[in-house]
């Protein structure tokens, strides 16, 4: 209904929505409700990126933009605003009169360098306002890359890499100017107020060596406190020094896997153990809060495979520990492994609730991750001798999920008892799929 009433009021000459995978279900129900309003919409998004056929074949969209949108979303307003043809557009799809799909290469990817400072006015003030570490900050977020050089296979953004050189020859992955990043954080701080800065990046550490110290040394006027994510093999004692110089207030860092063979094989993170366990030291050794982020349920994992991942995390120095089910999302090449194995119909979209598996395999079914799921944190904090009782509480049945109450109570107050641990932030990410509904 409000939606329906602010399309009314506002009387838009176009509708733009972007949408990740597990937000298209919802985005078309948003559409749903003003099906007989007849005003163009347009979808993109990483998932319709990797799906336009999928996405144009809604009755509710019609047009979708392939890749970054800044350059096709200005195109398209202008050729609209002069009546002139759409169909040539880089970067767009959209259905013929005939319902025929109209299909355009990507448009080049922009210089990020070149997108002039956001409009924040557009955005209620209440959302500049995020808690973090049990204190709610004037947060705002800053690029500083986009894209990623690693090639993860859960991720989409080695796919858009490959989708970017094989149709323009140029590379999604960028980096901004610490001139534009400079301005940037100039404008949040000096004209919204900002006392918190996230640093958006798929891997903050991706820089060079003269490139990071540069960055440092520019931030240090600054004196935010700031959050950024990372690889873990991207930490030297270097640069986690220098971190905690300049105001660094937390930290996540993908670990994904504990089993070094399956983690290079199928996730393609080549590390060691044992050098996962020296790095992780270092946020210790500076006490930088951070979050491991933990996947189970990938595409041939099996149950005692998953088990290495909790025996890695247990030998960790960690702070919060999440765990995460993998979601098949489009563009990633461990979706395509799935389909392959016969795990997932070909055209499967991930639902909005990411928090089931999208399924279950010969050596750990569906159930066995979501009862792994909920138990993960107290196999990776509590001793050894109580691995029995959570193995009862990981069972989903009446009796299982008694025990598995009893056994939160006793994890939040043992490890949340504490007023100076008891915040918002930290006990969500710890107890991260500790409900048993």
């Amino acid at each position: 209904v409000a939606c329906r009433k602010k399309v009314e009021s506002f009387g838009p000459d176009l509708i733009a929505v972007t949408a990740t995978e597990n937000m298209y279900p919802m985005a078309l129900k948003y559409l749903e409700a003003i099906a007989d309003i007849d005003i163009p919409v347009l979808l993109g998004g990483v998932f319709v990126t990797f799906a336009p056929e999928i996405a144009l074949r809604s009755s509710r969209v019609d047009m979708v933009c392939v890749g970054e949108g800044e350059a096709v979303l200005v195109e398209l307003c202008r050729r609209m605003g002069s009546g002139t043809s759409l169909n040539d557009i880089p970067g767009l799809w959209l259905k013929d009169a005939d319902g025929t799909f109209v299909r355009n290469v990507p448009a080049p990817p922009i210089d990020p360098n070149e997108n002039p400072l956001p409009d924040l006015s557009i955005f209620e003030d209440a959302r500049h306002y995020q808690p973090r570490g049990g204190t709610v900050w004037r947060l705002f977020q800053v690029e500083t890359h986009r894209g990623c050089p690693f090639t993860c296979t859960f991720c989409n953004s080695p796919s858009q890499d490959v989708l970017y050189k094989g149709a323009t020859g140029k590379s999604f992955f960028r980096k901004k100017s610490l001139r534009k990043i400079y301005e940037e954080l100039a404008y949040v701080r000096d004209t919204w107020g900002a006392n918190y800065i996230a640093f958006w990046a798929d891997t903050f550490l991706a820089w060079s060596g003269h490139e990071f110290e540069a960055f440092c040394e520019m931030y240090a006027e600054f004196k935010l406190p700031f959050w950024c994510q990372t690889r873990i093999e991207t930490l030297t004692r270097e640069k986690v020094k220098k971190l905690k110089g300049i105001g660094i207030h937390r930290m996540d860092l993908g670990l994904e896997h504990g089993n070094e063979e399956f983690r290079k094989r199928v996730v393609s993170r080549d590390y060691s153990n044992e050098s996962a366990v020296e790095k992780m030291r270092l946020l210790g050794e500076f006490q930088i809060p951070h979050t491991i982020n933990n996947i189970i349920g990938l595409p041939t994992e099996t149950r005692e495979l998953a088990w290495d991942t909790i025996r890695l995390n247990r030998k960790l120095a960690l702070d919060t520990a999440r765990c995460s089910i993998f979601v098949p999302y489009w563009g990633t090449p461990l979706r395509d492994l799935a389909v392959k194995m016969g795990y997932l119909p070909p055209d499967y979209v991930c639902p909005v609730d990411s928090t089931e598996p999208a399924f279950g395999m010969p050596g750990f079914s569906a159930d066995e991750i979501r009862g792994l799921l909920r138990t993960f944190n107290m196999y990776v904090r509590f001793p050894e001798d109580r691995w029995p009782e959570i193995r009862a509480a990981e069972v989903l049945s009446p009796e299982g999920d008694r025990k598995f109450e009893a056994l939160r109570q006793e994890f939040v107050s043992a490890f949340y008892a504490a007023p100076d641990n008891m915040n918002e932030e930290n006990l969500s990410e710890t107890l991260s799929g500790l409900n048993p509904s």
